[in-house]
């Protein structure tokens, strides 16, 4: 079983990962493609005039405040257009791809936060009206129905609240939480740089292998949107995947070349 995740920032070959993903299922691995929409939902809601807001907690996690407005923004970029597109695509390399969110079928079901707090100007205020969630479950036996009816599985970042609320989550902690749930062999989540390093952005600094162990060590290394990427693989591996990769969309064979070792391993 294979879970990758593809980032939605600027720079990463949606493409080539599509092609790679084809071929490695038709080679008889099953797999799930999560995905993110970040880029394109900052640029949609500066269109619409309801620029994004991000804010960073006071461990340091930068994340996209979600009022009701913003969450409907990313839910049409995000489950509408890209996971289609997403689709599309596979469908073209003769895959039969499936399209969701977790909201649909209570894929995955997410408690509410009810408010977040905000580091801003050395202060840390505190947030209501926050449309975002952290994953508790993830429906492993309707992602396996799917797979066992030949279907790949695309998966938006959504959640749903207990109360029915849909909720924006965090795509890599999702991927993570999917991979846990389906016990998979490997997570791979493919990025704009070539993995995690001691000082970004010096390729030459590429954290190659890490051990569970040194987690720690290597958040203190990880920068930006990292931190989650880190975080999210140790949760996978507590969950039970055999080994989480970071590794870059844009070299051919993106996933293949995840498998082969390239990018930054974590076991």
């Amino acid at each position: 079983m294979l879970v990758v995740k593809i980032g939605g920032a600027a720079g990463n070959n949606m493409d080539t990962v599509c092609e790679d993903l084809a071929e490695l299922v038709k080679k008889g691995r099953p797999a799930v493609l999560v995905h993110g929409g970040s880029e394109e939902t900052n640029a949609v809601s500066e269109q619409l005039g309801h620029p994004p807001k991000f804010i960073t907690s006071p461990s340091g996690f930068t994340s996209r405040f979600t009022d009701r407005e913003t969450l409907e923004i990313f839910a049409m970029v995000t489950s509408g257009k890209i996971n289609t597109l997403l689709v599309e695509r596979l469908q073209q390399l003769g895959l039969n791809a499936f399209g969701l969110s977790g909201v649909d079928g209570r894929l995955m079901q997410a408690k509410r936060k009810e408010a977040v707090r905000s580091v801003e100007n050395g202060r840390v205020r505190v947030l209501h009206g926050d449309h975002t969630g952290m994953i508790q479950t993830v429906d492993a036996a309707l992602l396996n129905m799917l797979l066992s009816a030949g279907f790949t599985p695309v998966v938006a970042p959504l959640a749903v609240s207990t109360e029915g609320v849909a909720l924006n989550v965090d795509a890599d902690r999702a991927a993570a939480m999917i991979a846990g749930a389906l016990k998979a062999e490997s997570l791979v989540i493919l990025t704009n740089v070539a993995g995690l390093m001691r000082r970004f952005p010096d390729e030459s600094t590429l954290i190659a292998k890490i051990e569970r162990a040194g987690l720690e060590d290597a958040l203190q290394s990880a920068e930006g949107r990292m931190k989650k990427k880190v975080l999210g693989a140790s949760e996978a591996l507590g969950e039970g995947v055999g080994q989480v990769i970071f590794a870059d969309s844009r070299v051919p064979a993106p996933i293949t070349s995840a498998l082969e070792g390239k990018g930054t391993v974590i076991t």
